[in-house]
């Protein structure tokens, strides 16, 4: 399999504050591990350059670009959550133009590419919070869906924050298939993604939600997963799969409630991989949250060697999960609400 990696040295400020939950360390530190652990020699790294004001507003406003450049310049808030240090705009902007050179590495030989400083899902198209400023899943999307003509992109999101910016982005849009897997709305930010959210319009089906339970652990996700994920994108057959692969739902996350492990997330991209590699073969895998530097870091090689199909991947003792009942309930209730749509 070829892999690639995106990386550059100012990923590193991406840094909201000494007191922020969004610290810059993680992609530096993330590229150290995955040194150590000799991950790299198995990887080609490339060097993205910023994405250009034409890119952002394929999905953004003028008017919220112009917002976040003049926040830029001066400092300031871009909302209660997100501070916006100046110079952040270039540094959203390189960010952006990682997952488009990404994107575009999958149409030049690679299989498989990896962004660690990505998948900002909080941004839609006139505004942001959730320390975000660009959505560069829907940014790179525009940016295939011009240069490729590719109609049909299916997003796996498994971050525990709702992808809130990218549904409402795309909520309407039957050549975007969108699945979030997170943590209970009416537990944890931004308070969206309830089951019943599945579409509008056209796009009805095309947006699938399993909100979960805090203490959600392994047993009951992994099992959500298995018996979602596959299904869908053997039926929609899509052209390219962007995984957002957000590791804020380790147990040690301070931010969140759910109670997966370490290993969870080996066997979640290992999954991811071989979905890939039975359709269209180009994932794009975006990194995303994770606020325990440690432990996200850790979570991260353990995509990784998912994705690697390498079984060095870090343990850890398994929690016992207490919402295996729960969860499959809310399994069947999905099932039911997309039984007119697809076949689960």
């Amino acid at each position: 399999m070829k892999i690639g990696i995106i990386y550059h040295k100012d990923y590193n400020k991406y840094d909201l504050g000494v007191d922020h939950p969004l610290v810059g360390d993680k992609p530096g530190k993330t590229m150290d591990l995955l040194k150590e652990k000799s991950i790299l020699k198995d990887a080609k790294i490339f060097t993205p350059k910023q994405a250009n004001e034409e890119d952002l507003l394929r999905v953004h406003t003028k008017e919220y670009v112009n917002k976040v450049k003049e926040l830029s310049r001066t400092g300031g808030m871009l909302s209660s959550d997100t501070p916006a240090p100046v110079g952040i705009f270039e540094i959203a902007s390189l960010t952006a133009g990682g997952t488009i050179l990404a994107g575009e590495k999958l149409f030049d030989g690679y299989q498989c590419m990896v962004n660690p400083l990505a998948g900002f899902h909080h941004a839609s198209k006139n505004t942001s919070s959730g320390f975000c400023f660009f959505n560069d899943i829907a940014i790179v999307i525009e940016y295939l869906r011009k240069k490729y003509r590719l109609k049909r992109f299916m997003i796996v999101d498994v971050d525990v924050h709702h992808a809130n910016g990218t549904q409402e982005i795309y909520y309407f849009d039957p050549s975007v298939l969108k699945v979030s897997f997170h943590q209970d709305g009416r537990t944890l930010y931004p308070g969206t993604g309830s089951i019943e959210k599945i579409g509008g319009d056209k796009g009805e089906g095309f947006c699938v939600n399993l909100p979960l339970p805090p203490g959600t652990g392994n047993k009951s996700y992994l099992k959500a997963f298995s018996e979602i994920v596959p299904k869908l994108a053997d039926q929609f057959n899509p052209e390219i799969i962007i995984h957002q692969s957000g590791v804020d739902t380790h147990h040690d996350d301070p931010l969140a409630d759910l109670c997966l492990t370490y290993q969870a997330y080996y066997h979640m991209a290992k999954k991811m991989r071989e979905i890939s590699v039975a359709g269209c073969d180009r994932l794009l895998v975006l990194l995303g949250g994770g606020y325990n530097s440690s432990s996200s870091v850790q979570s991260y090689y353990n995509v990784m060697c998912g994705l690697l199909g390498r079984e060095d991947y870090i343990k850890e003792d398994e929690i016992p999960d207490q919402k295996v009942g729960e969860v499959e309930g809310l399994i069947s209730e999905l099932k039911g609400l997309l039984r007119p749509y697809w076949v689960l």
